[in-house]
């Protein structure tokens, strides 16, 4: 990623970015104790796999996954510095197998001693609508409150689905925090094809363009060490 001088953030107004700069609003949220929530009767066919140290299992989830929401931050991380996190005994990261593919992902993260951090959570494009989230959910907030923790969180931005932050309050998590996130658009960085997220423009210079990724070369700098 590159680094830019720091532009002054207009708090009453609107504030301009560089070429090739995106911005997003997140939101936390977070709980204090398991609410109630009615059984969910999983289909037979539905099973949960542990997929730590199946790095490029992981990778393919999260890319499909995520593609169309510009989740970048695994997408523009190192395999080492992956590595690091998934191979962590207190990381846990599960696919949800329909009985013929994965179809979603859910990623829990017990490093901060008396927390738990929802880290991720999403379903392939097509599964969503079918109560898959709301089992992952379930599945969450019932692993998180296993272990001896005072707090759930997790945090969600405007990139991401809009119903995204609605499921979270609905499913008992409270906002507490906002933030503005600035990054570079990883898809004028070769991170992610330049067709993904296309609800939300490329805006990068002439150069910038001329020298990202093409559809058949998506991820073309995810393989560091």
């Amino acid at each position: 990623m590159t680094a830019e001088p720091a532009t002054p953030l207009n708090l009453d107004g609107y504030t301009d970015l560089p070429q090739g700069k995106i911005a997003t609003i997140v939101t936390y949220l977070e709980m204090r104790e398991p609410p109630a929530r009615p059984p969910f009767q999983k289909p037979e066919n539905w099973s949960l796999h542990r997929i730590d140290q199946d790095h490029p299992r992981y990778r393919a989830l999260f890319r499909t996954i995520g593609e169309p929401w510009l989740w970048f931050s695994r997408a523009v991380m190192p395999d080492h510095e992956l590595a690091a996190i998934l191979d962590d005994p207190k990381v846990e990261a599960y696919a949800l197998h329909d009985g013929e593919a994965d179809v979603g992902l859910l990623e829990l993260d017990f490093r901060t001693e008396g927390e738990a951090e929802l880290a991720f959570l999403g379903l392939v494009p097509g599964f969503i609508g079918q109560g898959a989230g709301s089992f992952l959910m379930g599945e969450a907030i019932a692993r998180a409150f296993a272990n001896p923790v005072e707090r759930f969180f997790v945090h969600t931005c405007t990139l991401d689905s809009p119903g995204a932050l609605p499921f979270y309050m609905r499913s008992g998590f409270t906002p507490y925090r906002r933030a503005i996130e600035v990054a570079d658009d990883p898809r004028l960085q070769g991170f992610l094809p330049m067709e993904a997220a296309a609800h939300i423009p490329v805006l990068g210079t002439p150069e910038q363009e001329k020298g990202a990724s093409r559809p058949d070369t998506p991820f073309r700098r995810i393989q560091m060490s």
